[in-house]
């Protein structure tokens, strides 16, 4: 097979050889000889650094197309330029923020350096989140699929991840390249001046070679090269010579290093390396997405905690004014209105701090979007509204129950006390069997599939190493042509050859003693990464379903503690017009009802936050290229757990 690879390959350098032989048959000038090989170099001479950039770019992304297939099925863009119209630097300049010079911009605002490469970057097109207008001194407001498609353009957590894709798919084309046929040329012009004598003698050489070399997946190494020499005496006769050389040569490994799986180990390891950073980069923006989810609805919950701060202000206030006619009137004691105004005093401080925690968590939201956190950035409330709606109807159908509940006769107060444990009639769509949840997860996870793939590449070095243990046995030939006849023409028409075996016995192999019985550790620890990386699946599956079910029961449970706060609220005051009631009790009453509120509104925002990272940890959550995330209907869920 080995023999036969070659005798294949060797045909790339077949070109060389026909030149040698038509050579041995015509005379060519060595003038002309060296100007054809000085064509030759400067024609392979180096590409601009703008021409660089281009091929590395389309190597890259060929790879990363065809890699995505392989990884994912399917292809999505994938670019690592950002924008000019990137939504931070749109900042910058609509809302005329404080910045530290060009770098704050972006890599084009930069001043070149000195002794800068002419390059012409490439541009990106337009950007995703352009749609955001920006006004002068007024704040953009970011809905949530706003924030989703701003921080897949302007995260930098975000970018560095499609960049780790990209350089590890230039790595690939380098390893890739290695089995490519390398060319090679270059020239070469040297005058020198000899003063010893009773005369200058000068002398100028020129020489040029082009070559070329080719590495086989079965560890040969074939080249071949052709340089030519001419030396002109610049004084007394002018005389000239010239050298014309030419040699092939090729070496095989028989014992250690022979083989397509060790030669090719670089290479394969490379090709799943990218595999490997597409799959984790999927994983990465199921998990940025979820992120920015949480932090946008934790904002928006500090929001609506605000307003029921406020509202808890006013009324305070309205109580606190209510104790002080109260008491001018003589129907109160002094004490009820000083704990009324201390209330109103403790609302106030509530009301503030509110606001500053809002504040704080919608610069932390900025930060995790990539904006400058001075940005003037409002978040839409509309995007709660939705789940206030799903709070509201769970309120009414208990507000119903409830009523329901109080026109039925009570049990006797000595009647056995039966606890309910929580049911799974009204259990939501994604709160599936924990065993289908599990293996849906366990097929499905993207980091899992890295863990194990990195079994067998702990298994495949196993395997090199303990062929580097070997002796080494390497059979090499050359053949070489160097020819000039007497009138300063060349020709071709014999050459020399050699043939060469060569044998390193195994006597010393310490050092690759040591690395193969470290490979063996390195496998155990691969392996018991991946029995690690399966119990976190299972706990966290178990976990987010545990999680789904206290969050439903948690959003039942205040509902209900709203409609009993509100209905607290109604009576107290109904007591204290009365008389029947102290001004304590109203104040109490006020503070439940703001805590129950607080509490709903955390419940319905927990409870579809669950909803996400179970979709995440069961790996079923789509993230496309936007940074929007598509969730897997539950029905198909469903039909995927019983596959």
């Amino acid at each position: 097979m080995a023999a036969l690879i070659i005798r294949v390959k060797l045909r790339i350098f077949g070109l060389i050889p026909f030149l040698l032989a038509k050579m041995g048959q015509i005379k060519i000038g060595s003038s002309a000889l060296v100007a054809i090989l000085l064509i030759l170099v400067v024609q392979t001479g180096c590409k601009s650094p703008s021409q660089q950039i281009k091929q590395a770019d389309e190597a890259a992304y060929r790879i990363i197309e065809d890699k995505q297939k392989e990884a994912l099925g399917k292809t999505s863009e994938l670019r690592i330029e950002r924008p000019s119209d990137i939504f931070r630097r749109r900042l910058f300049a609509g809302q005329n923020l404080p910045n530290t010079g060009a770098a704050s911009l972006g890599t084009d605002k930069l001043e070149p350096i000195p002794h800068w490469p002419q390059v012409d970057l490439p541009v990106a097109h337009t950007s995703g989140d352009a749609n955001v207008p920006i006004e002068p001194n007024r704040p953009t407001k970011l809905s949530l699929v706003d924030a989703l498609q701003v921080g897949a353009l302007n995260s930098p957590e975000y970018q560095t991840r499609k960049e780790n894709v990209f350089k590890v798919a230039l790595a690939l084309d380098l390893e890739r390249n290695n089995f490519r046929n390398i060319f090679t040329a270059q020239a070469q012009s040297q005058l020198d001046a000899d003063t010893t004598g009773n005369e200058t003698v000068s002398t100028l050489t020129n020489s040029a070679d082009v070559g070329a070399t080719r590495t086989l997946k079965n560890g040969a190494q074939l080249s071949a090269a052709l340089a030519a020499n001419l030396v002109n005496l610049l004084t007394q006769r002018r005389v000239s010579t010239t050298g014309l050389q030419a040699d092939m040569s090729v070496t095989i490994p028989l014992l250690r290093g022979s083989g397509d799986y060790i030669v090719t180990e670089p290479l394969t390891q490379a090709e799943r390396n990218v595999v490997y950073e597409m799959w984790n980069f999927e994983r990465f923006k199921h998990t940025f997405a979820i992120s920015i989810a949480q932090g946008y609805f934790d904002v928006l919950s500090e929001m609506d905690s605000v307003n029921n701060a406020e509202d808890n202000y006013r009324s305070s206030i309205q109580s606190a004014r209510w104790s002080r006619r109260r008491a001018d009137a003589g129907r109160i004691a002094e004490v009820a209105v000083d704990q009324a105004v201390q209330r109103e005093l403790n609302s106030r401080n509530g009301w503030i701090s509110s606001q500053e925690r809002v504040k704080n968590r919608l610069d932390n939201f900025k930060t995790t979007l990539g904006l400058p956190t001075d940005a003037q950035i409002e978040l839409d409330p509309n995007d709660l509204t939705e789940l206030r709606a799903r709070a509201a109807k769970l309120v009414e159908e208990i507000r119903t129950s409830m009523q329901y509940e109080a026109a039925v006769k009570a049990p006797p107060a000595d009647a056995p006390v039966e606890l309910m444990p929580p049911s799974r009639e009204d259990a939501g769509p994604y709160e599936i069997n924990e065993e289908a949840a599990i293996r849906l997860a366990l097929r499905n996870r993207l980091d899992l599939r890295v863990t194990i793939g990195e079994v067998y590449d702990a298994q495949r070095q196993v395997v090199v190493l303990a062929d580097a243990l070997r002796g080494e046995l390497t059979l090499g030939g050359s053949a070489l042509f160097v020819d000039t006849d007497e009138d300063g023409h060349l020709r071709f028409n014999g050459g020399q050859y050699a043939t060469l075996l060569t044998l390193d016995l195994p006597l010393e192999r310490t050092k690759e003693r040591n690395d193969f019985r470290n490979s063996l550790i390195n496998l155990e620890r691969a392996v018991r990464s991946v029995q690690t990386l399966e119990d976190s699946i299972k706990l966290n599956i178990r976990d987010e379903l545990r999680a789904l079910l206290e969050s439903r029961e948690s959003l039942k449970i205040q509902a209900q503690s709203v409609l009993v706060a509100e209905k607290r609220v109604r009576s107290v005051s109904l007591f204290l017009e009365a008389g029947r009631a102290q001004i304590r009790d109203l104040l109490e009453a006020q503070d439940a009802l703001l805590g129950a509120q607080n509490l709903l509104t955390a419940a319905v925002v927990n409870y579809r936050i669950a909803e996400l990272e179970i979709q995440q940890d069961m790996g079923v959550l789509q993230v496309d290229e936007k940074g929007l995330w598509r969730e897997l209907p539950p029905e198909e869920i469903q039909n995927g757990t019983e596959e």
